[in-house]
């Protein structure tokens, strides 16, 4: 039997979080910051809301020293959230509107500073592609799944167990994946089927609405060829790798892998 490892493809290169290339122009509009949200700030995150005049694609750039994430908004929804998660310091964040081709206006610039005590609550948070808050369905089953259980550990293992075992990977979805694909924890439970960023992302929903810091990561392993998505997870005071993806395939075929990951084994780009 072939290893149905080897089918795990995925287009994940322009996803969430891929490196800005977008121009932006010279005249860039006024700064301001009515769009942005910092009452979450102390959670380690913070909320964007903005509706576009024409339906323009809209974009958050939040960039802490060299490091910078950029993500679509969601214009149609009242307000996204997005974590700082590159530690305590200085962040700026930036809202861009596109005018034409790739080139965009900058709507609003404005500084936030993350306290230490803020850090450690980032991967608690409900953010866009970990998105607990409105997932309902996935909530309730994480809450059902961990009934009972004592430690972090039993919770975590119980909704590894429900992933790795009923949800299978998506060929077709691999191969058609856009460039502005987010995940939804209910959709990919109700379909019980997803590309490694939807299992990333409902384990992440699952374990942070149980109280336990969890981060989805975006990189490299030796375990498939393409971007990929993983877990982090804090456990024993550390953070342990998990991948569901790979271990439900490992499941399918009737073998066994361990659940904790050989950090060696994996590159990373992103997290979240």
């Amino acid at each position: 039997m072939r290893k149905p490892i080897l089918k795990l493809t995925l287009a994940l290169s322009l996803l969430a979080g891929a490196a800005p290339a977008f121009a932006v122009p010279v005249s860039a509009s006024a700064i301001n910051a009515s769009w942005l949200d910092t009452s979450y700030l102390q959670q380690g995150t913070v909320g964007v809301s903005y509706s576009s005049n024409n339906s323009s694609r809209v974009k958050v750039m939040i960039t802490k020293a060299s490091t910078v994430y950029t993500y679509d908004l969601n214009t149609n929804k009242k307000i996204e959230t997005f974590p700082l998660q590159s530690g305590t310091g200085s962040y700026e964040v930036t809202l861009f509107e596109n005018t034409s081709g790739s080139n965009y206006k900058k709507i609003g610039s404005t500084s936030v500073e993350l306290s230490s005590d803020s850090e450690s609550k980032v991967f608690l948070g409900s953010v866009q592609n970990v998105n607990w808050k409105d997932a309902k369905n996935a909530t309730a089953l994480a809450k059902k799944l961990t009934s009972g259980k004592k430690t972090d550990q039993e919770k975590v293992q119980a909704i590894y167990n429900y992933v790795v075992s009923n949800v299978s990977y998506d060929n077709e979805l691999a191969k058609t994946v856009s460039g502005v694909y987010i995940p939804s924890a209910d959709a990919t439970l109700n379909s019980k089927k997803g590309i490694c960023y939807d299992y990333a992302s409902l384990v992440a929903v699952m374990l942070r609405s149980s109280g336990i810091p969890t981060k989805l990561v975006m990189g490299n392993t030796s375990y498939v060829k393409e971007y990929h998505a993983w877990n982090e997870v804090y456990l024993g005071n550390k953070w342990v790798i998990i991948d569901p993806t790979v271990d439900a395939a490992y499941k399918k075929a009737g073998k066994t892998i361990d659940f904790a990951k050989d950090s060696h084994k994996y590159s990373v780009q992103k997290v979240y």
